[in-house]
């Protein structure tokens, strides 16, 4: 890739997502850190974006007409499954626990059927905790950190730490992809904070439509058998089935 194709990609990709890392950013680029440093100096100067601790954000024009918001793309895709999958998933939940949710289009139906319940509600996802702003029943604590406007959540060392702080009982959790054994998700920066929910939480439930699996995405999130429980949809296949289940994964299968 010639060095001008290099940073039109880089800008191009800074523009869409509002938030990264260098890490990504390099793996993405296929070129290494110091040379991303080196692309993000110069749009620096140019006051298209701002340095953070290892990462970078998006300071240019936010209100282009090509820029994509993939939490908003996402929300119609298998509405249905999606649907069917919090309803089985709200029954995991009782009335004054503490639960801790993941960014995530499914996660947001999720949060939809909680509205009304007393609970505690721990969120790193701006959608997420825009439900319950006015919810008197529930009491909400949002992660803080660096808005990633393109999914809609909260990231890095400030989310990250406010989350290392938090105990819960379930963690609800929602991924790009689950391949051979292993849960992807679109960018490292999002894998680290789940990667610190999940380890804040007793019990880890992902919610994921039977079309994730088989997918695979830019960052490894865990192994499977590192999820308690997996709410899918009844399009899942038997094979994959079988893998959740040979993981020591318990499986809820949400009815049409």
């Amino acid at each position: 890739m010639l060095i001008a194709e290099r940073q039109s990609r880089l800008q191009e990709l800074l523009a869409h997502r509002g938030i990264a890392d260098l890490d990504t950013l390099a793996i993405e680029l296929a070129v290494s850190q110091s040379t991303v440093r080196r692309d993000v100096d110069l749009l620096e100067q140019k006051g298209l974006v701002a340095r953070t601790h290892g990462g970078v954000i998006w300071t240019g024009d936010r209100n282009s007409p090509a820029r994509p918001y993939a939490f908003d793309q996402r929300m119609a895709y298998q509405l249905d499954a999606k649907r069917q999958i919090a309803k089985a998933a709200k029954g995991l939940i009782q009335p004054g626990e503490t639960v801790l949710i993941d960014g995530g289009t499914t996660t947001f139906y999720l949060a939809e059927k909680l509205q009304g319940l007393p609970l505690q509600i721990v969120t790193n996802s701006l959608p997420i905790a825009n439900l319950f702003l006015n919810d008197e029943n529930v009491e909400l604590i949002v992660s803080g950190g660096l808005a990633y406007p393109r999914y809609g959540v909260l990231l890095g060392p400030t989310a990250e730490h406010v989350l290392g702080q938090i105990h819960t009982k379930t963690m609800f959790l929602s991924v790009a992809g689950i391949n051979d054994g292993f849960l992807y998700n679109q960018n490292l920066l999002l894998v680290q904070a789940e990667q610190k929910m999940m380890s804040q939480a007793q019990q880890v439930v992902l919610l994921a439509d039977a079309g994730k699996f088989g997918q695979q995405a830019l960052a490894k999130l865990c192994e499977l058998n590192e999820i308690d429980v997996v709410v899918t949809d009844a399009s899942i296949s038997d094979k994959d089935r079988a893998s959740i289940q040979s993981a020591g994964c318990d499986l809820i299968v949400a009815s049409a």
